[in-house]
């Protein structure tokens, strides 16, 4: 087999792996732009909090805000994306979905969580730190995974990284100017999150004007 016909043959592979891989048609809408307001939402209301806006310290009222919004509506936008095989999209807000509904579970009375640690604060402290450590280490794989996507998914998840890095060590340390570190971040992400979710939601086609999302030319790879 010469050269020529070796090469045509891989491309041909390449071409019916490539075809094989794509997702299947589906009349499943976009799902992006919800999962990405409603994260960006409840990161907002938490982050402001989190800087004692207004003079707010106890952080509760934004317990309905992660069950619904930030924990429902986010998971629902998860569990869309895969049918359309956008499997990042689905592990992300599937993934930060639960986080929302895990973190409201923590203030709900009812649920003990944090009744079980009585007065000894600092231990409480001391294991809310740790879970907040965890998320960032789901933050970081998933930037790791968003680096081939588009610059502002890259920026979104690597300005919540920092801020799941300070949230933690403002709770292990007990220091609230670092707490508000991380609020500062978080509004920042908030914002990113925002502009993301605007570009989804603004259709080729259907609206008067798009978002850039910082494209990130793709290279094929054999």
């Amino acid at each position: 087999m010469s050269d020529v016909e070796k090469a045509n043959s891989t491309h041909q592979i390449y071409d019916r792996q490539t075809k094989s891989s794509a997702p299947p048609p589906t009349r499943i809408a976009n799902p992006g732009a919800l999962g990405l307001f409603s994260f960006a939402s409840t990161t907002f209301i938490l982050s402001l909090y989190n800087v004692n806006a207004r003079g707010v310290v106890a952080p509760n009222v934004v317990v309905g805000m992660a069950c619904f919004c930030g924990g429902l509506a986010q998971l629902l936008a998860g569990m869309w994306e895969f049918p359309r095989g956008n499997v990042f999209g689905a592990t992300a807000f599937t993934s930060y979905g639960a986080f929302w509904m895990s973190y409201a579970t923590i203030y709900l009375p009812n649920s003990g969580i944090i009744a079980a640690y009585g007065e000894n604060l600092d231990e409480l402290n001391q294991a809310v730190g740790i879970y907040l450590i965890t998320w960032f280490m789901v933050t970081f794989l998933l930037l790791i995974g968003a680096l081939r996507r588009n610059i502002s998914f890259i920026a979104l998840l690597f300005f919540l990284c920092i801020t799941f890095i300070l949230l933690a060590a403002g709770a292990w340390t007990g220091k609230l100017n670092i707490q508000k570190a991380g609020g500062r971040f978080g509004i920042l992400t908030a914002m990113i999150a925002y502009n993301c979710g605007l570009s989804e939601l603004l259709v080729k086609g259907e609206s008067w004007f798009g978002l850039p999302m910082g494209t990130i030319k793709q290279g094929r790879v054999d």
